[in-house]
């Protein structure tokens, strides 16, 4: 008959003391959770950059009073405009508002049809700006055709998009610090059980000469196991997760992300695998500051 390998000796009962199943679910959620707000950080930053780029790029003009003369008397103030950007190879895809779509625009302040309230309502002409630099040399060049006309970009919406993924990203990383911490504390009462329960077994040993050193890392070792195996299973978990909400977001990214490997950007790809490892290092760093401090307590 074949000699068949035996499991390593198991002198201390951990086995029994540190069961696996407790501690590896525990970790496992949490390692979930994790996944999902390196996913929650990653995705804002990127749709950030995507709607950050595209409000840069919008242009939006309003021409008051447009059928009045222009400056030079030589055309409305609306075609004076017109003209004027039509001559300005940044300004690109140029289009004029139809009365109808700027009464549907205002409709929320001004009722269904702000026309009946007599007011003038100004023309709004929309473009892309594709220059390098801002539009203060063309926001003059229109003033100086017609008087009043303002000139307005996405900045404003830029700089509100660029604090709230800031403030997206600092709650991402307040989740994974809190959920490290939990980790630690779970895995410091589950070493505080399993030292209760081998107690008698432990302090045995622990008096025939074994050093500090060498127990902690027979429990270390353990802990590790189940932590590892508990980070990789959380993790896996939340990949078909992570997947369906790629699909949710994807009418909303950019095209690189909507092609990416199951919708998910290589950066996500690259921070999961570091989940287990960060795992690893919680789970072996703790059980030895929790059985060399409990060890320290023995007469």
């Amino acid at each position: 008959m074949a000699n068949l390998p035996h499991p390593p000796a198991d002198f201390l009962g951990l086995r029994t003391a540190l069961s696996d199943r407790l501690l590896p679910l525990l970790v496992g959620a949490m390692a979930f959770l994790a996944a999902l707000g390196i996913a929650g950080a990653e995705a804002s930053a990127s749709l950030a950059a995507h709607w950050q780029q595209d409000a840069a790029a919008a242009l939006t003009i309003q021409v008051p009073d447009p059928q009045a003369q222009d400056a030079g008397n030589d055309a409305t103030r609306l075609a004076a405009v017109l003209g004027a950007l039509k001559t300005v190879p940044a300004a690109m895809n140029v289009a004029q508002l139809s009365p109808a779509a700027v009464n549907q625009l205002l409709s929320p302040w001004l009722g269904t049809d702000p026309a009946d309230l007599g007011l003038p309502l100004p023309a709004v002409i929309t473009a892309h700006w594709a220059g390098a630099g801002g539009v203060g040399a063309l926001r003059a060049a229109l003033q100086k055709l017609s008087p009043g006309t303002l000139v307005d970009t996405g900045a404003l919406w830029t700089g509100r998009v660029a604090a709230l993924t800031t403030s997206l990203q600092a709650c991402a990383a307040a989740v994974l610090i809190i959920v490290a911490l939990i980790g630690a504390a779970v895995v410091s009462v589950a070493t505080h059980a399993g030292l209760a329960q081998r107690r008698e077994t432990i302090v045995i040993v622990h008096e025939l000469g074994a050093f500090d050193g060498d127990i902690a890392s027979l429990i270390a070792r353990r802990i590790l196991r189940l932590t590892v195996t508990g980070a990789l299973t959380g993790t896996a978990l939340a990949l078909p997760v992570l997947a369906w909400l790629a699909r949710l977001a994807a009418p909303f990214a950019a095209p690189s992300l909507s092609t990416a490997l199951l919708g998910l950007p290589a950066p996500l790809w690259a921070a999961l695998p570091a989940l287990p490892v960060l795992a690893a290092f919680i789970g072996w760093g703790t059980a030895q500051l929790t059985v060399r401090g409990w060890l320290r307590t023995l007469p």
